[in-house]
């Protein structure tokens, strides 16, 4: 019997892959299923001695999967990360039986265009809908709206899902996808775009056209980046009604 049996349902993992020391995906099977929009989140946890230990992540999986995807990033002093970064295939997690979250794609103001702009892990809600919309797209309902991706990482091998959202933006018209790396003196290979997320997000508003009056906004990840960038948006004249906003951490705040 797990803990609070109201509140979970057991989750089987069924696949892993490691991108970094720190960076990886699983995909966990959960007994009862998961019932989510593109952009919500489901809350996971690990029980001790009675006591569930649990964090929410965003879903990287679409509705449409029958597994639920994660995008995770180490936190070496964190209560979870740590002991989830150990678990392999085989394992049983706790997963809540309600996927929660309002960082879904604006569907009521009529704006056509959607900046969507992540750092590292902050992309894994946009591929929840990026996958949704390239699915039906291949079944003959394709978007009549366009979305741009802005993924930001210090390195270009943090870009777990690149060659996946490159693929969608060479092959539908409605996506591009844009990754930047802001540390290229660590990654000399790289030949993409060079700098953080809101530096990149001013070139593209102005080359891309995207005016507030037809633009939603979507900030997730380093709430550093998220804090900048929505001043970035305000300053070009977005309502804070079209900038949505997921902190993945609250930044701790310095004693005085």
């Amino acid at each position: 019997m797990i803990a609070h049996p109201e509140k979970y349902q057991k989750a089987q993992v069924v696949w892993r892959k490691d991108y970094a020391p720190d960076l990886w995906s699983i995909r966990l099977k959960p007994e009862e299923g998961l019932v989510f929009k593109p952009g919500q989140y489901a809350t996971l946890g690990l029980e001790d001695g009675g006591r569930v230990h649990e964090r929410a992540y965003s879903i990287v999986s679409s509705p449409h999967e029958n597994e639920i995807e994660f995008f995770l990033e180490l936190v070496p002093d964190g209560e979870l990360s740590p002991p989830l970064h150990e678990i392999r295939e085989g394992y049983t997690l706790l997963m809540r039986r309600q996927a929660k979250g309002l960082f879904t794609l604006d569907d009521k103001s009529g704006h056509k265009q959607h900046c969507l702009i992540c750092t590292v892990t902050g992309v894994a809600p946009f591929v929840s809908m990026v996958r949704t919309m390239a699915r039906e797209a291949r079944q003959g309902k394709p978007p009549d709206l366009r979305l741009v991706l802005i993924h930001a990482a210090s390195r270009s091998w943090e870009f777990a899902y690149r060659e996946e959202l490159e693929a969608v933006s060479q092959s539908c018209a409605w996506f591009s996808y844009i990754p930047t790396v802001s540390r290229p003196w660590e990654d000399a290979a790289w030949k993409g775009e060079l700098g953080r997320a809101e530096d990149v997000l001013r070139k593209y508003l102005d080359t891309l056209g995207l005016e507030p009056s037809h633009t939603t906004a979507y900030l997730c990840g380093n709430p550093i980046m998220i804090e900048n960038a929505n001043g970035i948006l305000a300053r070009r004249g977005f309502s804070k009604e079209f900038i949505r906003r997921e902190l993945y951490w609250v930044p701790k705040k310095e004693k005085s």
